[in-house]
């Protein structure tokens, strides 16, 4: 890796991690979008394949989105037969989201093809770099959860 020149300030480093997102963001929507799908919908499918039936709350604290968002997802994906919304055994007011044959075929194609083109991308870096990428990225986001608690509290 060539050398930069210049020294790499937080706010740099800012930058270059929200480019980052950004453009891989886009790739991975466009990756999901040849099923048919967009990102959010993709989401809530992947978790429920994932982890099992979740509650929409559940979904919603695993792919961090909005209530009105995820309600509109589960309606949206509902409606494509692709889900089903059953009772809770534990709270009357909660609804099950499970995936119908049909949403478990989908979703797990989809993210076979995800996972793939992911790979392709990630390839440009070797298996060390990748590892300190994730153990870097995973160490500032937990400080930064860990600020954020304490502003919260």
């Amino acid at each position: 890796m060539k050398s930069i020149g210049r020294r790499i300030t937080a706010p740099r480093l800012w930058t270059v991690i929200t480019r980052c997102h950004r453009v891989l963001a886009l790739l991975a929507e466009e990756s999901i979008a040849k099923a048919g799908l967009c990102l959010t919908d993709f989401a809530a499918l992947e978790a429920v394949l994932h982890k099992g039936p979740l509650t929409i709350s559940e979904i919603q604290d695993k792919v961090l989105l909005a209530s009105g968002s995820m309600t509109a997802a589960v309606d949206r994906l509902e409606k494509l037969g692709l889900i089903v919304r059953k009772p809770s055994a534990n709270d009357r007011r909660a609804r099950i989201v499970e995936l119908t044959p049909k949403g478990k075929r989908l979703a797990a194609s989809c993210f076979e093809q995800h996972a793939k083109d992911l790979e392709a991308l990630m390839s440009a870096l070797s298996e060390k770099e990748k590892e300190q990428v994730y153990a870097s990225l995973k160490k500032l986001g937990l400080l930064a959860e860990e600020k954020l608690g304490k502003q919260e509290g």
